[in-house]
């Protein structure tokens, strides 16, 4: 056999062996056999993230009266320059609230709370029990929103970097969207999920994208500061792969052997 034979043979052999299957690339191929109520149920689950040492929180109250709410919202007066050089106060910037390492903020009138491991919910019930009825005749309206929501989006995506999320809320397929998607060469059955609780302990948990099964997971809602990596498959991997330095020059040296015998015996004949 032709030496140019076996060069197309070996071509045509690595070619089908880096093919992928529709299952690899493929998201969420048993979503059909998902029952309807464990996906509603994680869905009523969604944006509650859990507070963490470090998270800056905007946390404001409302009431039907406003001047007696005033003293509960932390705002920062900004003076403007008016007319005649004279400065008014008519400016402000909510100054937000920063969770210490011990987990406390320091709230106007209510003093120091500790809200560390406390979800958003559970934040907004918790100052509304302090204000009402000790201070207001009325249960005051509480929102809290967190300002640094970040996650770190490695490994193989189309786009990776760094997403915030302004509204403190972010699922898994969103991530995904906003990075462009996984690139083919991605492992979408091995995602790799890091992320610190509210302890400062980090864990690591495994998605796998092809499981629809991956939508009920706490983990599906990402919170604050999560990690998301995404490693290559076996195919790019295989691509990369190359020989030490040695192993390059023999290599090397028996193709230019080669292409001398080749040309030695295409004059002998």
């Amino acid at each position: 056999m032709k030496l140019q034979h076996l060069f197309l043979l070996a071509a045509v052999a690595l070619l089908l062996v880096s093919c992928k299957s529709d299952e690899e690339i493929a998201y969420m191929t048993n979503i059909d056999k998902i029952p309807s109520a464990a996906l509603t149920a994680a869905t009523t689950q969604a944006g509650d993230f859990t507070v963490k040492p470090g998270d800056l929180l905007q946390i404001n109250v409302a009431g039907t009266n406003s001047d007696a709410v005033k003293p509960f919202n932390k705002i920062q007066y900004v003076p403007t320059l008016g007319s005649g050089m004279t400065y008014g106060m008519g400016d402000y910037s909510v100054v937000y609230y920063l969770v210490d390492d011990n987990g406390n903020i320091d709230f106007p009138v209510l003093g120091r709370l500790h809200v560390v491991g406390m979800t958003k919910t559970a934040v907004q019930e918790y100052i509304a029990s302090l204000i009402y009825p000790r201070y207001l005749t009325e249960v005051p309206t509480v929102e809290c929103r967190i300002q640094n929501f970040r996650v770190f989006c490695v490994g193989e995506f189309n786009a990776p970097g760094v997403i915030a999320a302004s509204n403190g809320r972010l699922n898994l397929i969103e991530a995904i969207a906003q990075c462009g998607d996984l690139t083919l060469q991605g492992q979408r059955e091995n995602i790799m999920l890091i992320r610190t609780n509210a302890n400062g302990e980090r864990y690591m948990k495994r998605i796998n994208l092809n499981d629809a099964n991956f939508m009920t997971m706490p983990e599906f809602e990402l919170q604050q500061n999560d990690i998301l990596y995404v490693e290559p498959n076996k195919y790019k991997k295989r691509s990369i792969w190359s020989l030490p330095p040695t192993y390059n020059a023999a290599v090397s040296i028996f193709g230019t052997g080669v292409s001398v015998v080749n040309f030695v015996l295409l004059l002998a004949k």
